[in-house]
């Protein structure tokens, strides 16, 4: 008798999962047939030129990095104590003017990304798109970082130093550390700020590339074309 029950258990238990395996098998695929390797892989682009679109190229405009507060460059910690020091006698503006010029630079820099991550879409293949489509909500702005940080930094970075002299920066800082030198018993610095201003840039880029990615994933408004639409049906 005990056999027979486990036995009917296990056929009904059986029946169960082909019948759900068979309903995947239906509807997955009947969804998946209606867009072509190449539709997958261009909406994946469209998602990518949107984020460029919609969040990098606020990053080039003014106050793109200093008024937003998900990207804006603050000092380094070795350079946390200059900050200090100067609002304690009284140099908290000059303080503040030395950041937004570090951001400055930031937002003249990130005009050279759009390119550069043009080309990085355009080489993108299926299997990129279908890991891309799979993968968490960052995935497509991994793809863009892995394809992008290199070449993005050795452009940044001298764009960035030069950017120091186009908006003022050099100068600017060059006296902050003059004044905070000249504190009695401080200890002197002399920072090199092109690295740390460059990385802080590339980060800000990408997170603001995955903020929008996120809300494309997420949001089905935010899926501006039918190509989109369609694509990010199939990760719902």
């Amino acid at each position: 008798m005990i056999k027979q029950i486990l036995l009917s258990c296990l056929v009904c238990f059986s029946l169960l999962s082909c019948a759900e395996l068979q309903t995947i098998a239906e509807n997955y695929p009947r969804q998946g047939m209606e867009l072509s390797q190449d539709q997958i892989a261009n909406g994946l682009k469209q998602a990518l030129d949107k984020g460029i679109d919609e969040q990098v190229t606020k990053l080039t405009q003014t106050d793109g990095f200093y008024k937003n507060q998900l990207v804006k460059i603050l000092l380094p910690e070795e350079l946390q104590k200059v900050e200090k020091g100067l609002r304690n006698i009284g140099l908290g503006s000059l303080a503040d003017e030395g950041i937004k010029a570090l951001n400055r630079a930031a937002e003249d820099a990130t005009k050279e990304a759009t390119p550069i991550f043009v080309n990085a879409i355009k080489q993108m293949t299926f299997n990129d798109a279908k890991n891309i489509l799979l993968g968490n909500d960052r995935a497509a702005t991994t793809y863009l970082e892995q394809k992008t940080n290199q070449v993005l930094y050795d452009k940044f970075n001298p764009v960035i130093k030069n950017s120091f002299n186009k908006v003022g920066a050099d100068q600017i800082w060059a006296n902050i550390i003059t004044k905070y030198n000249n504190i009695p018993f401080t200890q002197k610095v002399n920072p090199d700020l092109t690295d740390y201003v460059t990385q802080q840039a590339l980060d800000g880029v990408y997170k603001m590339i995955a903020v929008e990615e996120k809300d494309i994933r997420t949001n089905l408004a935010s899926r501006s074309t039918e190509l989109l639409k369609k694509v990010f049906a199939l990760q719902d």
